[in-house]
């Protein structure tokens, strides 16, 4: 006999989806990004850096990223010329990015080919079903960043299964 499905069980089925979605995109934006040596991850950091200078800790907290990972693509981005790092007059070992010449054309680019790409990506889809969506997965966003249960994420439901 089968069960009638609960809201949980859709959202689950739709987390498998995004996670799925997630890996295709980063994909995408890989090809995408080859071009112009770069890859999905530093574009994302590349496109932070755009708006000002920034250092790395701030960009991983707004990425959910470690700070190390977010340090290491950084590192990355400087040593290929995208980025520069600048002294931060509020923290001596806290430098802060700063995009070069070189990481603006890399965008410019980027821009261009992303547009083109979730054109025909998301033409197949009407504006008003992708916008019902947009707004779903930012509720959905919303609601996880308000959850208390965060910040005990790592602590375990099943007492029974603990050791003692």
């Amino acid at each position: 006999m089968n069960k009638p499905k609960q809201q949980g069980d859709v959202f689950t089925e739709l987390i498998v989806e995004i996670f799925h979605l997630n890996t295709l995109i980063l994909g995408a934006g890989d090809r995408i990004a080859q071009p112009v040596g770069l890859t999905s991850a530093r574009w994302q950091v590349l496109g932070i850096v755009e708006h000002g200078l920034i250092p790395v800790a701030h960009v991983a907290r707004y990425m959910g990223l470690s700070r190390q990972t977010v340090q290491q693509t950084a590192d990355g981005l400087e040593r290929d010329g995208f980025i520069t790092y600048r002294e931060n007059p509020h923290h001596r070992r806290a430098k802060l990015m700063q995009m070069t010449e070189k990481g603006e054309r890399a965008l410019e680019y980027l821009r261009a080919h992303q547009t083109v790409w979730a054109q025909q990506i998301g033409g197949d889809q009407s504006l008003e079903s992708l916008q019902q969506a947009l707004e779903v997965v930012r509720g959905l966003r919303r609601h996880l960043e308000d959850d208390p249960s965060r910040s005990t994420s790592n602590r375990r439901i099943d007492n029974e299964a603990q050791p003692s």
